[in-house]
């Protein structure tokens, strides 16, 4: 089950120190859980100090890192899948969508406490048990276990959903814009591209994003690569300004620089200095 050709893989219950910091993203679909210790996690622009029984699901396509001190505690569990292959086992199931809150939402974090927590960690815990094993039965029960992971997290996505008051249509569109941007951020972007994605008109579109957001669609855009931008420069100080501009889906460097110093306050090459010179006294 564990093979580089398996539609999944899980890890329970890892201690293991995570090493340098590195964002990275993935084509699967991600569940990620947060038994304890101490950390953070980045994801795209979004900033989030962990919790015990925090439990985040991702569309795995938005840079994503964690941040761990060295010797901090950091117990996780992570779970990658293929959306393909779950959709082919809901087959006999077409009146429930599990993956609605990674299509919707796609980046959220899920804090559950008392029998919500105790009862994903007891799914996890079985998955685990069945994971470790080989035989055909064990692995078909951990795909029942896998869905009825899924089947949770739906249930716990709709409450929050119903909570905090995102249950609006209007509302369900711009999450599927944002998601829209921040895995193709990096492209050249039209709003024709978001017209024939999501199948409304694009005046419609930056209609409900500017009534929802307060914000245009392409000042969110460059906000966001602006944001990617400065955690490119926060990981890796060697990176020019050039490089980091068309990294990120910039055509022109000198359009970058001027909306970096309208957001930021200074230069690229003066952020990116600043950044080389913090790093520095940290290891020093």
């Amino acid at each position: 089950m564990a093979g580089p050709a398996a539609p999944y893989s899980f890890k329970y219950f890892c201690t293991e120190p995570t090493g340098m910091r590195a964002f990275h993203s993935h084509e699967r679909y991600e569940i990620f859980y947060f038994h304890g210790g101490k950390a953070e996690y980045l994801i795209g622009d979004k900033h989030f100090v962990l919790k015990p029984g925090d439990l985040i699901i991702m569309n795995g396509m938005t840079l994503h890192c964690p941040l761990v001190n060295p010797g901090d505690e950091y117990a996780r569990t992570t779970l990658h899948f293929d959306a393909g292959h779950i959709a082919s086992l809901l087959a006999p199931f077409p009146s429930v969508d599990v993956l609605k809150p990674f299509r919707e939402y796609a980046n959220l974090r899920l804090e559950t406490s008392g029998d919500e927590r105790k009862e994903v960690e007891t799914v996890l815990a079985r998955m685990a048990e069945f994971y470790r094993r080989r035989d055909p039965v064990s692995v078909n029960r951990f795909l029942l276990s896998l869905l009825d992971l899924l089947l949770l997290v739906l249930r716990l996505y709709e409450n929050h959903a119903e909570k905090t008051g995102l249950t609006s249509e209007k509302e369900r569109h711009v999450r599927r814009m944002i998601a829209y941007v921040e895995s193709h951020y990096h492209e050249d972007f039209h709003l024709e591209q978001l017209e024939n994605n999501l199948h409304l008109s694009k005046y419609y579109l930056s209609k409900i994003f500017k009534e929802v957001t307060g914000i245009t669609l392409f000042k969110y855009l460059y906000r966001h690569r602006i944001n990617q931008a400065k955690l490119l420069f926060l990981l890796d100080g060697k990176k020019s300004v050039t490089e980091v501009s068309f990294q990120v889906g910039f055509k022109h460097p000198a359009h970058f620089s001027r909306l970096f110093k309208a957001q930021v306050g200074c230069t690229p090459e003066e952020y990116r200095k600043m950044q080389a010179r913090r790093t520095w006294a940290n290891h020093s």
